[in-house]
């Protein structure tokens, strides 16, 4: 009888390793099957809020970046637009993949405050502003936006000990300082 129990034991293993999915959070691991070999990558409590709350954050950049396109014809906000909406979309994919794979849903459960988050009532303004006005909002919005994601990415590298979530979080940072400057540039003296 012994014997059997621990066969199924067994066998109950290599099905969660075949299957691909051990999840859990704290300091727990999230294991998964990358074309049959199993790869493990530990994703804690904080890294998986860093990703719901960076998710709704970039979607709010991407539309940003997206209004550009209707509301201005300023060759530098267009190409600096493309490169924000074009890098932060698969950022946005990466990290939606981490909480689906930890079995979170995307709902952080409160109403945590993120930096640099554009007001409803500041988002209405852009939304309709064009030209000129429009550029200058939007290079002002988008500042503190990439400000507050710097913020947020410097708050998780110092608790993660995942290599995916470091590696994104040196990603924003070094990435959105540079967009930085090139905007304060843009918004001149």
């Amino acid at each position: 009888m012994k014997r059997i129990f621990a066969v199924l034991a067994t066998v109950a293993v290599i099905s969660l390793g075949v299957t691909g999915c051990v999840v859990g959070l704290g300091d727990e691991t999230v294991a998964q099957t990358d074309g049959g070999s199993a790869t493990t990558s530990s994703f804690d409590h904080t890294d998986i809020m860093f990703a719901q709350m960076m998710i709704p954050h970039h979607t709010q950049a991407v539309e940003l970046a997206t209004l550009a396109l209707a509301n201005t014809t300023t060759p530098a906000i267009l190409d600096l637009a493309g490169r924000i909406a074009a890098a932060q979309q698969p950022e946005i994919d990466l990290m939606t993949s981490w909480v689906e794979s930890s079995g979170m849903s995307m709902d952080m459960g409160s109403d945590m405050t993120m930096p640099g988050l554009v007001s409803d009532s500041d988002m209405e303004i852009i939304r309709a502003a064009m030209g000129a006005d429009f550029d200058a909002l939007f290079l002002t919005d988008m500042i503190a936006h990439h400000e507050g994601a710097i913020v947020m990415a410097k708050d998780v590298l110092a608790t993660t000990k995942n290599a995916e979530v470091t590696a994104l979080a040196n990603s924003i940072i070094t990435s959105q300082s540079a967009e930085i400057q090139e905007m304060y540039a843009l918004l001149g003296p």
